[in-house]
């Protein structure tokens, strides 16, 4: 039995949509996890990973997600037998708490990176800022990592050489600022060191891992990402696909090729747009250039 296989059985036994956990524990009830083909330390988060990506990459998967948080899944030839939008707490979820935050800034950028590689099909970049000469450089030049999205991937070589010849860009740039939380008590800080460093990229992020639930927080960070153009992803560390853009970046058509000029003094920048440029050329996408992007199971065993 494959995990796809197994998720099918649960949902179709079960006849309500279920978070990939509850999928597992009901599996394991029911003896499944045994004629499962599979070895890992951590299958409920192959399980998760494979049911999620089948669902949002496979126009022809049987499986669909709900928005809801943490998400569920069901089956979509049910869709019109069962309650979408059941909004019950999941039995395999503790209440909700407040509990010990220990990630520091530079532990989020794995869970970015493979958040951007599945969910914005982006291929990030981290700059490491003690290897620019300080004295060339603001306070806030710097994004923490950048990104890039190849279009080329999803058009016809037809398609990329008429885009070529007409000047149309394929090709998507990202600039993200990392912080472990936002709260009123940094959010000013925050958001205008994502602006200051933000300037040269199509669309810019501003990223934490934990963000206020105070209405009038997300009230004033609405207004700046409005007034800016900022977008806001909120990571879910626990839960890697169910991280979110809760807030989408505002488009920009054109680059600042003055502070891209001025980020290539800095040798992971200057490496990320030399490897940007090769891929457009040769049409492949050089993986092994870019962050690495790690198994779902490395992410949710750390």
């Amino acid at each position: 039995m494959t995990f796809l296989e197994l998720a099918e059985s649960v949902l179709k036994e079960e006849n309500k949509p279920l978070t990939s956990s509850e999928i597992w524990n009901i599996a394991v009830k029911k003896g499944y996890d045994k004629s499962l083909n599979s070895q890992g330390k951590t299958p409920w988060a192959t399980l998760g990973a494979q049911i999620y990506v089948n669902a949002k990459d496979n126009p022809k998967s049987i499986f669909a997600k709900t928005d809801s948080r943490p998400k569920k899944f069901y089956l979509k030839l049910m869709a019109n037998t069962i309650d979408i939008d059941d909004n019950t707490i999941p039995e395999d979820l503790p209440p909700a708490k407040k509990k010990k935050f220990e990630y520091l800034e530079k532990d989020l950028h794995k869970y970015l990176t493979y958040f951007a590689y599945y969910h914005m099909h982006c291929y990030t970049k981290t700059i490491k800022h003690h290897v620019s000469n300080k004295k060339e450089f603001g306070e806030w030049v710097h994004p923490d990592m950048v990104g890039c999205y190849f279009r080329m991937e999803d058009w016809k070589k037809e398609v990329n050489d008429f885009s070529n010849a007409i000047g149309v860009r394929s090709i998507v740039l990202y600039s993200f600022e990392l912080k472990r939380e936002l709260s009123f008590a940094n959010l000013r800080e925050s958001f205008f060191q994502c602006v200051s460093n933000s300037s040269w990229a199509n669309e810019s992020y501003l990223v934490a891992a934990r963000i206020s639930e105070d209405e009038d927080f997300f009230d004033e960070l609405s207004r700046l990402s409005a007034s800016f153009g900022i977008g806001v992803i909120e990571l879910d560390v626990d839960d890697p696909h169910s991280s979110e853009i809760i807030i989408p970046a505002k488009h920009k058509k054109n680059l600042d090729l003055e502070t891209v000029n001025k980020l290539a003094m800095n040798n992971d920048f200057k490496d990320f747009i030399e490897t940007v440029k090769i891929d457009l050329t040769s049409r492949k996408i050089h993986n092994k250039e870019y962050d690495t992007v790690e198994e779902i199971e490395k992410l949710k065993a750390k």
